[in-house]
This record gives C-alpha cells, sequence and structure tokens, in this order.
C-alpha cells in the first residue's frame, strides 16, 4: 500500500514542512512507499516532492492520501478529485479577521479556507488535529470521526554551533528579550513592543527585544508597526526578519526570556523551543497556548503593559523564580517528547484503513467551477448585497427562495 500527503506547499524549517518530512520518515520505516505532492516548494525542498498535476493517474483507489489542511490550494482541489482514501491534517486557518486592512489578499484565502475545509466533511474518513482545540474546530465543523495527532517536536535544528556574531552582537549585559515566529498581525509584536517599552521605562533602561521570523509579504503591517514604534519613542527594537537555524541558536542562548502576546496559535512550537533551551516563557493565554504550555511558564490574561511589565521584571530579577519556572518548563517538555508519535500516526492510520470504506462522494467534472462561482456569489451577497440582490434568478427558483434571498 502506498500513503502519499498533499499539501499547498512544503516550506523550510516550518513547523508544517517539518511535521509532512516526519511523517514521511514515519511511513518509509512502516514498509509504505509515500511520496509529497505539493502546488508548491521551497527550492531547497523540490527533490524531495512531486508536482500535484502529475498525482492524477499516479494516485489510485487503493492507496491513502494524507491531506495537510491550512488553506484551500489546487493541490487541495485536485486530491479531493482523486479516488483514494483521505485523512485530514488540520493545520488552523487564522481567522480572518487578523487581516482586515492589512492583507486583503490573505485575508479572502483564510475566509475561503475556512469555507473549503467544510467541502471535505464527507470526503474524509478521519480528521487529526494538532491539539484539543483543533479537534473541536474539526467536530464543530461536522467532522466525523476526528483524533488528536500531537506534535513532538524535533530539536535538532537547534543542536548546532551558534552564530557567533550575534553573540557578539547581543551579548552584552543587557536584559535580551526574545520572541520567535512570523511578522504577522495574529502575532501581536506591536503589543510586545508596547510590552517591553513600559518595562524599560519602569523597570531596566538596558533592555532589548528582539523578534525573529520572516515579515515578507507583511511589507504595509511591517510600515504601520514601525510607524508606531516612532510614535511611541520605542527603543532597542531589533526586528530581524528570518534567521537561519544557527542565528536561531544564538537567539535562544542569548535570551533572557521568551515574551510571546500572541491572539491565535494552533500549538505555538517556539514556545517547546524555548523550553528546550531553558528559557524561561511568559505567554498571553489564547487559543492552544495554555495547552502547548501544559501548566509552564508564566500565561497571562490581561494585556495591560504595566501588568506584563511587572512580570517581566519578576522574572529577570529573581533567580529562584527563573530556576522554577524552568523546572516546570522542563516536566512540561517531558511530557511532549515522551510521547510516541510514530505508534500514535499508524495507530490512527491502522483504524481507518480497519473501518469499512466511505463511498466517494460524487464529483462533478465542474465541481470545482461551481465552487468558485458560489465563492463569488457569497462575497457579493456579503459585500455588495445590492446588486447580489439584482442578479437574475433561475427560471425553476420558487417564489420562498425568491423571498428568502431578498430579505
Amino acid at each position: 500500500m502506498r500513503i502519499h500527503q498533499v499539501l499547498a506547499t512544503l516550506g523550510y524549517g516550518d513547523a508544517i514542512g517539518h511535521e509532512v518530512l516526519g511523517i514521511r520518515r514515519v511511513l518509509r520505516a512502516a514498509g509504505y512507499e509515500s511520496e509529497i505532492i505539493v502546488e508548491t516548494a521551497d527550492r531547497r525542498l523540490e527533490d524531495e516532492t512531486i508536482d500535484y498535476r502529475d498525482a492524477v493517474g499516479y494516485v489510485g483507489e487503493d492507496d491513502v492520501l494524507i491531506h495537510h489542511f491550512s488553506l484551500g490550494s489546487r493541490a487541495s482541489r485536485t486530491a479531493f478529485a482523486l479516488p483514494a482514501r483521505m485523512a485530514l491534517i488540520y493545520h488552523n486557518i487564522t481567522p480572518p479577521e487578523f487581516y482586515v486592512g492589512i492583507h486583503p489578499q490573505l485575508m479572502l484565502q483564510c475566509y475561503r479556507g475556512l469555507r473549503e475545509l467544510k467541502a471535505y466533511v464527507p470526503r474524509v474518513a478521519l480528521a487529526l488535529g494538532a491539539s484539543g482545540l483543533h479537534r473541536q474546530d474539526l467536530e464543530r465543523y461536522g467532522f466525523n470521526p476526528t483524533a488528536v495527532l500531537p506534535v513532538v517536536p524535533d530539536f535538532s535544528h537547534l543542536d548546532l554551533e551558534p552564530d557567533t556574531a550575534l553573540a557578539g552582537q547581543f551579548g552584552d549585559d543587557w536584559t535580551n528579550i526574545l520572541f520567535v515566529g512570523r511578522f504577522v498581525p495574529n502575532k501581536k509584536p506591536e503589543d510586545l513592543i508596547r510590552f517591553v517599552h513600559a518595562y524599560k521605562r519602569l523597570y531596566n533602561p538596558r533592555a532589548r527585544l528582539i523578534l525573529a521570523g520572516s515579515y515578507a509579504g507583511f511589507d504595509d503591517y511591517y510600515a504601520q508597526v514601525r510607524g508606531m514604534m516612532a510614535a511611541l519613542g520605542a527603543s532597542d527594537v531589533h526586528i530581524l526578519g528570518q534567521v537561519t537555524d544557527a542565528e536561531l541558536t544564538a537567539l535562544y542562548d542569548l535570551a533572557d526570556v521568551f515574551l510571546c502576546a500572541s491572539e491565535h496559535e494552533g500549538f505555538c512550537v517556539p514556545l517547546l523551543e524555548a523550553f528546550h533551551k531553558g528559557v524561561p516563557v511568559i505567554a498571553h493565554a489564547a487559543t492552544a497556548v495554555p495547552e502547548t504550555m501544559r501548566g509552564a511558564g508564566i500565561l497571562y490574561d490581561e494585556k495591560d503593559p504595566a501588568v506584563v511589565a511587572a512580570l517581566l521584571n519578576a522574572v529577570v530579577s529573581d533567580a529562584a523564580m527563573r530556576e522554577a519556572i524552568v523546572d516546570r518548563q522542563d516536566a512540561a517538555l517531558a511530557e511532549h517528547t515522551t510521547r510516541d508519535f510514530d505508534r500514535i500516526l499508524l495507530g490512527h492510520l491502522d483504524r481507518m484503513l480497519a473501518s469499512p470504506r466511505r463511498p466517494m462522494p460524487p464529483v462533478a467534472w465542474d465541481f470545482w467551477r461551481q465552487f468558485d462561482e458560489a465563492e463569488r456569489l457569497e462575497e457579493l451577497r456579503q459585500y455588495r448585497p445590492s446588486a447580489y440582490k439584482a442578479l437574475p434568478m433561475a427560471p425553476d427558483v420558487s417564489i420562498i427562495e425568491r423571498e428568502e434571498r431578498d430579505r
């Protein structure tokens, strides 16, 4: 039997990319033929993939597809119509409202992704989430059965020699406050800047904030945050963009505190990277963050800069507190890393394969053209209701349906 994976894009060094490559390792070690089918891939990983267009005729009814869903894509839509049985791994779609007025294209992609996800309810035999939060989302959308496929982090990318240039730049007696993650609205870098600015003014002027993560595609948002920094008079903020593994290793080694203000996370692997590197974590208790931290670190609910500044001061100034936090983080990390990911994954697949095969939902030759047309009509209904109501109705639409639309 062949078990393949399909996803929109295989990125280099991101959480989904690490998981996809890890799953392929598990499947091949278990004796399955396994390929990665994508629409696009980082150039460093292109040789590891198959173009989604080549999947037509290659993937047969005796195969299994593991579909990694984060956003709708042509690869996903092609996979929908292939004859193989399908399991879905849900990777969390950021609520579109985070991108309103910041990134209209991505806002629309997230909105469409959420709508497209629901089309897979009758198609997949098993839907998996990385956390209990994900599983609840899947059940709310109507998927059944569902289960959790936990993230078991791999820290091999951090077990290397740190970049010496960063050590020279930040390896002084200043307090280094670090956040690792993409520079995007849901991760709230502007809140981090406000918090650290308050900490500098109230407690410790010799502190800096270091933000490591790509801001590619978010140039306007980057400019907005820079404008906020200027208006606030915030200083000693270092926005590094995407960093190498050696640079990331150096940053964790240099960090005194890992500070997170994110308001939407499906899991947040950097929290566990900080645990692994012995950096005390202070994080906003939103979405999956408390589940990931498992009672370790410090969680806060109130986004008052003075409150977070006081937490920073307590952790930085009290060595015994830092040691106690790191000890709890070590215990929480052990709970994550001792889970047998290989056994859990193969167990889920075995149960799916042992269950009666679901009939394939009927897929008309123009199914996705109709889906796209319905999406455009829905956007018109929401954003230009007058134009929507002016559209001619199909001749077989009942009077009741016409009145319902006009209301």
